[in-house]
């Protein structure tokens, strides 16, 4: 037997995935018996699990209300930022609902400190990777305090040696219990940050080349002190072991800071040659590249590689 439930609506959304029915006009009867046959069913232990997410679903449309926000502005752009802070604002309240809150402006991740202090790694790379998280915990107070003109180090310390929700407010350049304030994050944040960042970091770790952009215009091979400075700044203070900035690059002349080299995989086949290799071998190599057929090689000196 088909049942059909009649009622009224003052507006209907429907869309190619869903269908939002505001303005509901049924009574308070009608409304609770529903829940409470929803409820019932999401109790049923013959329920499948996909069943009673979409259970949890409705019982939370029945229950909660919609909102609806209308934001306005002087011009386009305006109301664009506004419309990105308000979307996060709704992200940071759903997360929140999700797994609660914990407190703001980087104390939580200080809190989370002494836990690691009661680790005890079997080998020298876990106490490493210890290390690093410990002090990443401490970056994002330290860094809302040095935005604020204050002394971060300071900051931080008086944070540690507090308790709880204890922490800095840097609005008003006070200390205070953060919750009441109001300076919350939502757990479910703060976990998939500290999560995220972890993988990227263990992934980096075991990376044999990663490709980023330099943070300015010198090029880092082929400077004007021979490019042994901008290399190392390049490779985050790297010791090159007097590789001279590898100026045998230099012979390799008009290709654009190598720039046409792509198709060398990474310099694979030059670096497979022995250091015995002369002009001519490593001009028959680079000529066999496509683009590169028009590219002399000159006195290379293999023992500066």
């Amino acid at each position: 037997m088909i049942v059909c439930m009649i009622f009224q609506v003052g507006e209907a959304i429907i869309g190619k995935d869903s269908t939002m029915l505001l303005q509901g006009k049924s009574t308070p009867e009608t409304l609770e018996r529903r829940i409470k046959e929803l409820e019932d069913e999401l109790q049923d232990p013959a329920t499948k699990p996909e069943q009673r997410d979409r259970l949890r679903q409705r019982i939370s449309t029945l229950t909660n209300g919609v909102a609806v926000i209308h934001i306005g502005g002087t011009s386009e752009v305006e109301v664009g930022e506004k419309k990105d802070r308000v979307n996060d604002a709704l992200n940071a309240t759903r997360a929140a609902i999700e797994e609660g809150i914990v407190p703001g402006g980087g104390t939580a991740l200080l809190r989370c400190i002494p836990q690691l202090e009661d680790l005890e790694p079997d080998n020298e790379d876990l106490q490493l990777g210890i290390d690093i998280v410990r002090n990443a915990l401490r970056v994002p107070c330290l860094t809302i305090a040095r935005n604020a003109g204050v002394d971060a180090a300071m900051v931080v310390a008086k944070v540690m040696n507090g308790s709880d929700d204890f922490g800095y407010d840097a609005m008003r350049d006070e200390y205070a219990m953060l919750i009441d304030r109001g300076i919350i994050d939502p757990t479910k944040v703060v976990r998939t940050a500290l999560q995220d960042a972890a993988g990227v970091a263990s992934l980096l770790s075991t990376t044999e080349v990663v490709i980023t952009e330099l943070r300015d215009s010198k090029d880092p091979l082929l400077g004007n002190d021979g490019g042994a400075a901008a290399l190392e700044e390049a490779l985050g203070g790297m010791d090159l072991g007097g590789m001279g900035g590898m100026e045998a690059l230099a012979a390799l002349g008009g290709m654009g800071g190598m720039g046409g080299m792509g198709g060398m995989g990474g310099m694979g086949e030059m670096a497979g040659t022995s250091g015995s290799s002369s002009a001519q071998e490593m001009n028959e190599a680079v000529k066999s590249i496509p683009g590169m057929e028009d590219v002399e090689v000159h006195d290379i000196d293999s023992s500066q590689f």
